[in-house]
Formats: structure tokens, C-alpha cells, sequence
């Protein structure tokens, strides 16, 4: 079974990426933070068991970074919302299970993967909550089978967004794996680093 790990980065350039946290710290030290924090990521989740792939953007200075390792094929996200970009990178994925995350969570390692993948053995889709009522990972078990509307209502950056997103598979068999969070402000900075 041909299993995919796409990660969804953006170019690490001061106000274009973590810009909550920049408000927070600046707009420089956000940018190495969020630089950092995917490099160490993208290291930690190499692993022969999943085919890992690199969603980009923006698409054009994404697809020819020097800063992402040469060596990893990378898909552009292309243009629209969140749910806009992460159904495109369903619909671009070969057939199999496909498992998308964000970049921003540094408590991500390859059992969570893992986990990610042996859940949608037995489910239709798969999803990573936060504490915040979103989600860090979110997974189908074949890339062709989205359900119509996935993504179109929901409300991105708000308490509802895991919710919304769900409600889209109607009875489909839906899994949930381990609650991570994400970094957002420095409130957020500070409890990862003393958590």
C-alpha cells in the first residue's frame, strides 16, 4: 500500500509565515522559529513506510527553495483558503492512503504517523485534533474519496474548525489519533517549551 506524509510549508520569510507569533516576537524571530521548527520536522518524519512529499508555498519561490532538502519531491499548493490548498494536494495524490499536517507543531514524530496511517485502515478519514478546536493532521484512506463540500464550510482559525471539517463525511467512519498543539502566539512558544 503506497502511503503519503505531505507537509504544507511556506517559504520561512519574516510577515509571510507565523504571523500571530510575529506580533507576539517579532516578525524576524518568527520566521527562524518557524524555519527551524520545519527542518527539524521534515529530519524527525523521513521513514521508509511513507512516501513524505513537501506542499509549498508560494508555489513558484516554493518549488525551487534552497532552504527544504533537494532531495524531497515537493507539490505547490497553489492559490485559495486552507481547505482550498489541502484538497488540491488530495486530489494531486496518488491513489492510497494520504495523511496531510502542518509544519507548526512541535510535538509531531513518526509514531503519531504511524498512528495516523493504522487508523485509516479501518476508517474513511482520520484526523489530528488540537486543544484550540482545529487540527493538525488530517487523512484520508484513499485520495480519490473526498467527500463533496470537504472544506467549504468551514471556519478556518476558530474553535469550530475540527467540527466543520467533520461534519462534511456524514457517515463515513471517521478516526481520531493523538491531540497536539500548535504555535500560534508566544503563550503558545512558552508552554511547548516548558510542556
Amino acid at each position: 500500500m503506497h502511503r503519503q506524509l505531505f507537509i504544507m510549508l511556506k517559504e520561512p520569510r519574516p510577515g509571510r509565515v507565523k504571523t500571530r507569533l510575529g506580533r507576539d516576537i517579532g516578525m524576524v524571530p518568527a520566521a527562524w522559529w518557524f524555519r527551524h521548527q520545519s527542518a527539524r520536522l521534515i529530519r524527525r518524519l523521513e521513514d521508509p513506510r511513507w512516501q513524505l512529499t513537501l506542499a509549498v508555498s508560494p508555489d513558484t519561490e516554493g518549488l525551487s527553495s534552497r532552504v527544504w532538502p533537494e532531495h524531497l519531491h515537493r507539490v505547490p499548493q497553489g492559490a485559495g483558503d486552507l481547505g482550498d490548498r489541502m484538497a488540491r494536494i488530495f486530489r494531486s495524490a496518488l491513489p492510497g492512503p494520504v495523511l496531510i499536517i502542518g509544519a507548526d507543531i512541535p510535538g509531531i514524530g513518526k509514531t503519531h504517523i504511524a498512528r495516523g496511517f493504522r487508523a485509516l485502515g479501518a476508517h474513511d478519514a482520520v484526523f489530528g485534533p488540537a486543544p484550540d478546536g482545529g487540527y493538525w493532521a488530517v487523512g484520508l484512506k484513499r485520495s480519490s474519496a473526498q467527500p463533496p463540500g470537504l472544506f467549504k464550510q468551514v471556519r478556518w482559525s476558530s474553535e469550530y474548525a475540527l467540527a466543520d471539517t467533520m461534519s462534511a463525511f456524514g457517515s463515513a467512519r471517521l478516526a481520531r489519533v493523538d491531540t497536539l498543539a500548535d504555535i500560534d502566539t508566544e503563550a503558545d512558544l512558552k508552554s511547548e517549551k516548558h510542556g
